[in-house]
């Protein structure tokens, strides 16, 4: 037995093959290694769950699988994705020479090794003894991370790139990813810049893109994106940032079109079928929408990357075909995971909305007003955000084709859209909430321009050398609307001006209390703000364009 560390026979591996032979051959060639707990998978949807709740210091995944359309690669890219597969853990890619190519690019960006088919014991234990090599070295710029100490670990990271330690470029990426968490957005671009000086990689390229999206440039990351795109058309990332950017800027079609070429390259990726079934149906294409959803529905269901609000779009399609068993089937799986989770306010809402739309499919329209007004009650709690306002709007929107009049509908939708209008994408999700609701949709559209008027004329006052009635008229808005951009928009006029205003900590104190009442609940970690056909349903507004 080749013993290639001391602490190998403490080590676990996961196998995720097809082919039961291969997973024999691997599974003894491991233990000949001196792995000490070996197991085994042949299905990608069984070993996504099994990743997610339990770590293994050894991963082996096919490329290819059999009568699946996910690839080894759609797995290590959720999962890294999604921060559920730690640094610690060695992945590595068993390809054939016709995927060499596409597995080597990968490499250079989330991979530890790779294997070609057909491989030794010895070329095995070669590639994990390097990969174990490279944790034990960055060890503690790992231990940082599970720590949460994103500060440390990003100088860990770069102080080894600065002296061009040993694995300098794999430090230097992570790094450059924990300086984006931490809003470092300048030291994060001029991070990837180097990398790209020192040797052009696209994940380095698609870094730039990223730090100027974050830092709120879009054209220039549009720039970058199609430059990165024409050389490149094939990496699947750069298809998702730019469907992000035009979703930002207000054009649902053409995000819908990239998004779906980030999807075809990656047929079978969890979070791509998700992003173009929801972003298919905000665009009104139902059909694919619902035929995407469902498909992720039956890969994911119980993935942690499956997002529950694709049962609810899913519920919406089948509600409005009166498709009783599809839209009983959505019911269901939301009610078994709000057992699960009998905490979690989102999911409360989600039942709100299906119990509403249940009674309406039962003719008890009576009952499905009293169901939509104690929804709408929850439009007064701080962390009621653009998605529980598009999900309201959707119930009530159907509530008014029943042949009832509803005179409350239309001042409850004004109250979300000053609320939640604040930049295109936003008021576009709300807008095709409201179907073919002529009057709603115009009113979501005049709340958007009434936003962005009190931002621009609060801006003017700024320019003209009267930032207190600025912040006073920011602060009047964000306390009337409930409006999380006005309100932080107060907070940086505020701070920029402090000097010039006398009761300067007066003001502070009130734009304190709304970002704790209104700001504040609605951002938290990369799972509350994941983002659901290219927009940030789950975060505060960003600004009003």
């Amino acid at each position: 037995m080749f013993l290639m560390d001391q602490n190998i026979q403490d080590a676990s591996a996961l196998i995720i093959d097809s082919n039961a032979n291969s997973r024999s051959l691997m599974s003894a060639q491991l233990r000949d290694l001196g792995v000490g707990t070996v197991r085994q998978t042949p299905r990608v949807k069984d070993a996504r769950v099994m990743l997610e709740h339990q770590t293994f210091d050894i991963v082996l995944c096919d490329y290819h699988f059999d009568a699946s359309d996910t690839s080894g690669q759609d797995l290590l890219d959720e999962l890294r994705r999604e921060g559920l597969l730690p640094y610690s853990t060695v992945f590595v890619m068993v390809t054939s020479e016709a995927t060499y190519a596409k597995v080597a690019e990968a490499a250079e960006a989330a991979l530890d090794a790779y294997l070609i088919k057909p491989y030794t014991s010895a070329n095995l234990a070669e590639r994990l003894a390097s990969a174990r090599q490279r944790k034990r070295i960055l060890k503690d710029i790992f231990e940082a991370i599970e720590n949460q100490d994103f500060e440390t670990a990003a100088n860990l990271c770069l102080a080894r790139f600065e002296t061009k330690g040993k694995y300098w470029l794999y430090a230097a990426r992570i790094g450059a990813e924990l300086l984006l968490r931490l809003k470092r957005f300048a030291d994060a671009k001029i991070l990837y810049e180097a990398i790209i000086a020192a040797k052009t990689v696209p994940w380095a390229r698609l870094g730039v893109a990223r730090t100027e999206v974050a830092g709120g440039n879009l054209q220039a990351a549009r720039r970058t994106l199609e430059n990165l795109i024409g050389e490149l058309p094939d990496y699947a990332d750069s298809h998702d940032l730019m469907g992000h950017v035009q979703m930002e800027q207000g054009d649902l079609h053409e995000a819908l079109k990239t998004y779906q070429t980030a999807a075809t390259l990656t047929p079978g990726c969890l979070l791509r079928l998700q992003r173009c079934g929801s972003l298919g149906f905000y665009a009104g294409q139902r059909p694919e929408a619902l035929r995407m959803l469902e498909r992720a529905m039956s890969q994911g269901l119980r993935s942690k990357l499956f997002d529950m609000l694709s049962l609810v779009l899913i519920g919406l399609m089948r509600f409005d075909s009166k498709d009783y068993k599809g839209f009983k089937y959505a019911h269901d799986s939301v009610i078994a995971a709000l057992e699960r989770a009998p905490g979690s306010i989102r999911l409360q809402r989600f039942d709100l909305v299906f119990r509403g739309l249940a009674f309406l499919l039962e003719r008890r329209v009576g009952q499905a007003l009293v169901v939509a007004r104690e929804f709408t009650d929850h439009a007064d709690s701080g962390n009621f955000d653009l998605e529980a306002a598009s999900l309201l709007t959707a119930l009530w929107i159907r509530l008014s084709s029943q042949e009832v009049e509803l005179e409350e509908m239309m001042p409850i939708l004004r109250q979300l859209g000053m609320r939640h209008c604040t930049t295109k994408a936003s008021t576009e999700i709300l807008v095709a909430m409201a179907e073919d609701h002529t009057g709603a949709a115009e009113q979501f559209r005049d709340c958007h321009h009434q936003v962005f008027n009190v931002a621009e004329t609060a801006m003017r006052h700024s320019m003209r050398g009267t930032a207190r009635t600025a912040v006073e008229l920011l602060i009047q808005q964000g306390e009337a609307t409930r409006n999380a951009k006005l309100i932080d928009m107060a907070g940086l006029v505020l701070k920029r001006h402090a000097e010039k205003i006398d009761d300067a900590e007066a003001l502070a104190e009130q734009i304190e209390v709304l970002q704790v009442r209104y700001v504040r609940p609605m951002t938290g970690g990369p799972s509350k703000a994941r983002a659901t056909g290219g927009v940030a349903l789950r975060t505060a507004a960003t600004t009003p364009a």
